[in-house]
């Protein structure tokens, strides 16, 4: 329990709180455990609980016609299913796999808490706004760019969610697939593999063990 008001701090929802309402909130949250490749949630189900990321990688993704198109990533410190803190009842919008421990947070008992810390509300609506604008941007790049300018978005938005400086560049801290980063970006690993190759021979990326680092982000933009 210790280290869970630490946990908490890296959370931009928690990250104005005093120690004492983090002790306050981490006495709310139940640890939970997942073995890789195991389903939090279907899209559809009912909503009841926020999941906080301890460790490890969680996948937001929608599924239609046999297609996987990833929402978001998720790691250690991040947060997601914040709706159902707010909406009692309410559906989940996509499906989270996981690939990680994870702590729940009920809504019920958050619902309480948030009566007692007004500003609470402000902040998850700030972050909520926030994943819609970029939810939204996801939906205009889908839309009107071709398949070419999509997966060099997709690395930068990576980037700046992921970035790690290093000697001669910005490396992306996750171990990404060109299948992964396919379907970031909505179209197939063939089309992936060939863009990759092309900013590799123009020395813009290179690739170590599944780790993409970026050597020129203004000819990557």
């Amino acid at each position: 329990m210790k280290k869970v008001p630490a946990l908490l701090k890296l959370v931009p929802l928690f990250e104005d709180f005093s120690e004492q309402e983090l002790l306050t909130v981490a006495r709310l949250l139940a640890e939970r455990k997942y073995p890789k490749g195991s389903i939090l949630f279907f899209e559809g189900d009912p909503g009841h609980d926020m999941f906080i990321i301890r460790d490890g990688l969680v996948k937001i993704c929608k599924v239609a016609n046999e297609r996987e198109i990833i929402l978001a990533l998720f790691r250690g410190g991040d947060f997601f299913g914040e709706m159902a803190l707010v909406q009692s009842g309410d559906t989940r919008s996509a499906t989270a796999e996981t690939l990680t421990t994870v702590f729940t947070l009920n809504g019920t008992l958050f619902r309480q808490f948030l009566e007692d810390n007004p500003k609470m509300c402000l902040k998850l609506l700030e972050i909520t706004f926030e994943r819609l604008r970029k939810a939204n941007e996801q939906i205009e790049d889908l839309t009107f760019l071709d398949v070419r300018s999509r997966i060099a978005k997709t690395l930068r938005r990576l980037s700046e969610d992921y970035g790690k400086p290093i000697p001669g560049g910005l490396m992306i801290d996750l171990r990404l697939t060109h299948r992964q980063i396919a379907n970031l970006a909505g179209t197939v690993r063939e089309s992936v593999t060939k863009v990759m190759q092309e900013l590799k021979d123009r020395s813009i990326i290179t690739v170590d063990r599944k780790r993409i680092v970026i050597h020129d982000p203004d000819r990557l933009a």
